[in-house]
């Protein structure tokens, strides 16, 4: 078997398949065929004449099977606790790769020729046998299976192999953001103002569905991405924004970097209270999307230094500048809305990532029409044309 096989190959760069039993719970509580509103009154209908939960309940008492109520009491549902079933995953391609890991784009089949895309998160043998890395990327992994959100990437399957840990995620067919600015820079172009507004909305809403989170219990989660920058937020084909790698977030009872002791992120995306080691909470993520957006309009990260140290005090002290002259295009309520979500103090920061959307979308949208996920892909697919290089000249003469 494959998974057998790995144990003793050479780290991952060999690897064809990965071959994994897994495992998913089900019981009776669920619905079996049926809607999932109470059954109508049969009494109500014309004599003779069929109703859906009626055919529904012939169907079911053929097979032992008695409605009541809701859901139907199916004797062979009630005894179903697991399904076990081999995952097959066949890697194609790698996608990215560093020092402690990669990502590869696979295949994941299933019986009857059934094939999904997927993107597979490996970190190398010798990583996976630390106990903080490894800690550090199993909680990611479950902090993240159940945020299920169209602007945040979904995890699918956390497992491990030979000793390696992996996790199964959505594959996202598009451009890394880190990679549009680029190709803007290099083409000599300015990306546009409203499109650079409109992904930094489509982050603050991926960004407020986590942040409002809660357990099983109802207790909110806590959840602090810390690490909001354009390597991790993704342009899909379509023109979805997602959000990804929530690698060094914090949550209720899954955080292993103690704050107050490290530093969590890169340094030209802190927040001021990161910069300082204090302990965050989600407003500094809204300091992250401001930081991006100024760059995204800038074309790039104003509070770089020299050096990592440079950086930093710029975060904490530099003086923001009037984004009015710094960019054409850029008026005063886009300026108040940058110079809001970058303020030092976070109590006169948004409070909240719905508040920072709301206020992107009323400038986007309180004079008519706005972007939407069709106009951005349609502007990334020209971008990446054969005339990307004027790709900018012809959003801007199509939306004046």
């Amino acid at each position: 078997m494959a998974g057998q096989e790995r144990r003793r190959q050479p780290p991952f760069s060999n690897l064809a398949h990965i071959g994994n039993g897994t495992r998913t719970v089900g019981n009776h509580h669920h619905n079996v065929g049926t809607r999932s509103e109470a059954p109508r009154d049969e009494t109500a209908s014309p004599p003779n004449r069929k109703t859906p939960y009626s055919r529904n309940r012939a169907r079911f008492e053929k097979k032992g099977c008695r409605p009541r109520g809701k859901p139907f009491d199916c004797p062979a549902v009630h005894k179903l606790k697991h399904i076990f079933n081999e995952i097959h995953y066949e890697l194609v391609r790698s996608i990215a790769e560093g020092g402690m890991g990669m990502v590869i784009e696979a295949r994941q089949h299933g019986s009857d020729n059934f094939s999904k895309q997927v993107a597979i998160k490996l970190i190398r043998e010798e990583y996976s046998a630390i106990p903080e890395f490894r800690s550090n990327f199993v909680g990611e992994a479950r902090l993240v299976a159940d945020l299920i959100h169209t602007n945040i990437v979904q995890t699918y399957h956390l497992g491990v192999i030979g000793g390696q840990y992996y996790m199964v995620m959505e594959f996202v067919n598009g451009k890394n953001l880190e990679d549009f600015v680029v190709k803007h820079l290099e083409t000599h172009q300015k990306i546009p103002v409203t499109l650079a507004v409109f992904i930094i909305s489509r982050i603050c809403r991926g960004l407020a569905y986590a942040h409002n989170k809660t357990d099983a219990q109802g207790r909110p989660l806590g959840i602090v991405h810390r690490d909001v920058n354009p390597k991790n937020i993704m342009l899909a084909s379509e023109g979805d924004v997602k959000l990804t790698d929530f690698g060094i977030a914090k949550a209720l009872d899954l955080m292993y970097n103690e704050e107050g002791e490290v530093i969590a992120g890169k340094d030209e995306y802190l927040s001021p209270e990161q910069a300082r080691c204090e302990v965050t909470d989600a407003r500094a993520d809204i300091f992250g999307c401001g930081i991006v957006m100024a760059e995204l309009l800038c074309g790039r990260n104003i509070f770089e230094g020299e050096s990592p140290e440079a950086t930093r005090e710029n975060i904490l002290k530099m003086t923001l500048p009037d984004f009015t002259k710094m960019r054409e295009g850029v008026d005063p309520k886009l300026n108040a809305i940058l110079h809001k979500a970058l303020a030092r103090p976070r109590e006169q920061r948004y409070q909240t990532a719905s508040e920072m959307l709301t206020a992107l979308e009323v400038y986007l949208y309180s004079d008519g029409y706005g972007p939407t996920n069709e106009k951005l892909a349609e502007y990334v697919r020209d971008l990446y044309g054969p005339h990307g290089a004027t790709a900018s000249h012809r959003w801007m003469h199509k939306t004046k």
